[in-house]
């Protein structure tokens, strides 16, 4: 077990590209991976070795996970199947490509299904854009589960691993917003043999060999980025409870290799809220690969073993997964149907992974970790040129170059033995961390080596600015006003009032205030009418309809009208979440009788409240807010002037017609990817 445990360390893991190939290798590179019977008796095979189930459509492209997958174990050698938004109804269409020879992976896709099916207010979408036409309905409520459900249906005997943000983020007992009750991990629900979370290039190589050798899951718990479900907790390890662990004493308290922490159990965090938010707490603690045990959760009588998080990847490995042969297209089964998430990235570049903002609502940094992970320069240069040369339509305009965010590219912990051992689950908050190396300067040299390459007209970056960050560097803003902006650039405050930002982890206002200063300085010398388009957030743990009225007095100052909204959803596994769930703020040490409350808003009708406080210029809020101000007290904020919220009188007309104001929230193309107040990794994170 010391063995074991050992290899858990934050040392130098194998590397990506370093594995003997699995024999099929001779077989060559498909054109695309193949879908279907006859296209795998084009190649030649007659199996595949893994097929991969996902629930979204198949682009050959590093922006979706199956292909980054696909094409990373194909390297490896292996033959790789893909379907893709099977017909659930039965197992037949899982059958489709026959028994796979080593196991089937199985994916929601690029976002959790429940969020991708569902609004904030539990409304089915009628629009898909991982689908063909944008077509509603072609997945499942809780893909994973569904997906391997029927893959066990059809071939009994092959193993099934789990994987994708869906399955990241449901690795352990969660809240579940759309049936508003705590669910088991989905590893136990799907009664998967394996599952992997994060950005699983590490393991899941690791595990495909492995399982090409013969060997059996259960020992495959020295695998970093796993979970498994074991009968006991083996022989030889130390057990510390989540009541024990607290701030600054769990580091000295435990400092055995072999320390695995146990979790409330799934039947505690279902019954006791302070249990719930305890278990989230811990969670989120342990989630720097550098200091990161071993967690367990008891599922009735079966442990749930998670190892620590996977080891990022080196510049070398990015490069090497990112210049994997994609066909960098939709698969030709899908004719001339638009796809609208690949038309929106068609033309987008990729350049880091990862964040360590924390905002407790986002599942950026809980799948893809904090510490960032960037690709070489000329690794970047050399898509930007195949986009050039092989992407069809292209005007010589790159529509994003970025990630999670825009300008986080190359910033690391400045001393890498203080990393490793930081528990902290943001560098920017309260304040930018000192030991964090801040300088844009890698990032503006990329910008100029971008937009100076033969046959690009205007690079742009979509991907949202992290404002806190960027008011560091004058000289970024000034270069992103310059040349990268076009019309408008969105920004994510998320609130004015201290009392949810504290919840989210967000900085005050002010920050966003040096920022405006900034862009508009840059804006007016730059000779551009650019404007920033602000999101906020309605609803969220810690606000309250005085923080919500407040908002909206601060948006009409500042004439600001917003045409799309972001309610409160609570992801799962989210910090935010936890306050949701528990009414427990997470952020702070959680204690029977001693934790700190969270005031949350649950009820339809208080939420419709808040979100109409984003929208005071909509004549159909007006009745609501009106009676809210009344029953509040702040009747002065109804009148004629400039100085009330809303007019005496309700005005004619819907919507944001008439009147005097910045539209804000204006759809554009990456708006699909911020879900309702939910942040989620753009395609391929």
């Amino acid at each position: 077990m010391r063995q074991l445990a050992q290899t858990m360390r934050m040392e130098s893991p194998k590397p990506l590209f370093s594995y003997r190939k699995h024999w099929a290798h001779r077989f060559g590179t498909a054109p695309f991976l193949p879908m279907s019977r006859e296209e795998m008796d084009l190649l030649g095979w007659d199996v595949c070795d893994i097929v991969l189930v996902t629930g979204d459509a198949y682009v050959d492209h590093p922006s979706f996970g199956m292909a980054v997958v696909g094409r990373l174990l194909e390297a490896q050698g292996f033959r790789v199947g893909i379907i893709a938004q099977p017909d659930w109804q039965s197992a037949e269409p899982f059958a489709a490509l026959g028994r796979p020879e080593l196991f089937f992976g199985v994916t929601g896709g690029n976002m959790d299904s429940m969020v991708n099916r569902y609004t904030a207010d539990k409304r089915l979408r009628h629009n898909d854009s991982y689908t063909p036409g944008g077509e509603g309905g072609k997945r499942p409520d809780r893909c994973v589960v569904v997906y391997a459900q029927r893959c066990r249906e059809a071939f009994r005997d092959v193993p099934i691993v789990l994987g994708g943000i869906e399955g990241s983020l449901r690795r352990i007992a969660h809240y579940d917003y759309w049936s508003d009750k705590v669910r088991r991990s989905v590893l136990a629900d799907a009664k998967g043999d394996i599952l992997l979370y994060g950005n699983a290039e590490r393991a899941v190589v690791e595990v495909a060999h492995r399982i090409a050798r013969g060997e059996p899951i259960s020992g495959y718990d020295d695998i970093r980025g796993v979970a498994l479900m074991k009968a006991e907790v083996p022989e030889g390890w130390t057990v510390a409870t989540a009541d024990d662990l607290d701030d600054g004493d769990e580091g000295a308290r435990y400092l055995g290799d072999n320390t695995v922490v146990r979790l409330p159990s799934f039947s505690q965090v279902a019954s006791d809220r302070e249990a719930y938010a305890r278990a989230s707490r811990v969670l989120h603690r342990e989630a720097n690969p550098g200091n990161a045990r071993a967690l367990v959760q008891e599922h009735g009588d079966r442990e749930l073993w998670l190892t620590p998080p996977p080891i990022p990847l080196t510049t070398e490995e990015m490069d090497g997964v990112y210049e994997l042969p994609y066909a960098r297209a939709p698969h030709p089964v899908y004719g001339d149907a638009k796809i609208p998430a690949w038309e929106m990235i068609r033309f987008s570049v990729t350049i880091m992974r990862g964040c360590f903002g924390g905002c407790s609502f986002c599942s950026i940094t809980e799948h893809e970790g904090r510490i960032i992970q960037s690709r070489s320069e000329g690794s970047i240069l050399r898509e930007i040129e195949t986009i050039r040369d092989r992407t069809e339509g292209f005007t010589g305009i790159i529509s994003d170059i970025g990630g999670p965010t825009a300008n986080m590219y190359r910033m690391a912990c400045k001393d890498k033995e203080t990393e490793a051992v930081c528990r902290r689950p943001s560098c920017v908050y309260p304040d930018v961390c000192k030991n964090l190396n801040t300088s844009h300067e890698d990032l503006i040299a990329l910008y100029r080596k971008a937009r100076a390459l033969p046959g690009v007209k205007k690079v742009m970056v979509a991907s949202g600015v992290r404002y806190d960050l960027a008011i560091k560097s004058p000289a970024y803003v000034k270069e992103l006003v310059t040349h990268h902006v076009g019309g408008y650039l969105k920004i994510a405050p998320e609130h004015t009032e201290n009392g949810p930002l504290n919840k989210m982890m967000k900085p005050g206002i002010g920050a966003y205030d040096r920022f405006k200063q900034l862009f508009d300085d840059a804006t007016k010398k730059a000779g551009k009418k650019y404007f920033l388009i602000p999101y906020f957030i309605a609803a969220h743990p810690g606000t309250t309809d005085e923080d919500m009225m407040n908002l909206a007095v601060w948006l009409k100052q500042n004439k600001y009208r917003a045409d799309q909204v972001q309610t409160f959803l609570p992801s799962p596994m989210s910090l935010s979440a936890a306050m949701y769930r528990s009414g427990v703020n997470p952020l702070r040490p959680v204690r029977h009788g001693a934790s700190e409350e969270v005031e949350t808003v649950k009820g339809l009708r208080q939420r419709r409240l808040h979100k109409a406080f984003l929208r005071y210029h909509d004549p159909e809020n007006w009745p609501m807010l009106r009676e809210a101000l009344k029953n509040m007290g702040r009747a002065d904020l109804i009148g004629p002037g400039k100085k009330h919220l809303i007019p005496l009188n309700q005005p004619k007309g819907t919507g944001t017609a008439g009147g005097e104001g910045k539209r804000v929230g204006r759809k554009h193309k990456a708006q699909q990817f911020v879900t309702k107040g939910v942040r989620v990794p753009m395609p391929g994170s």
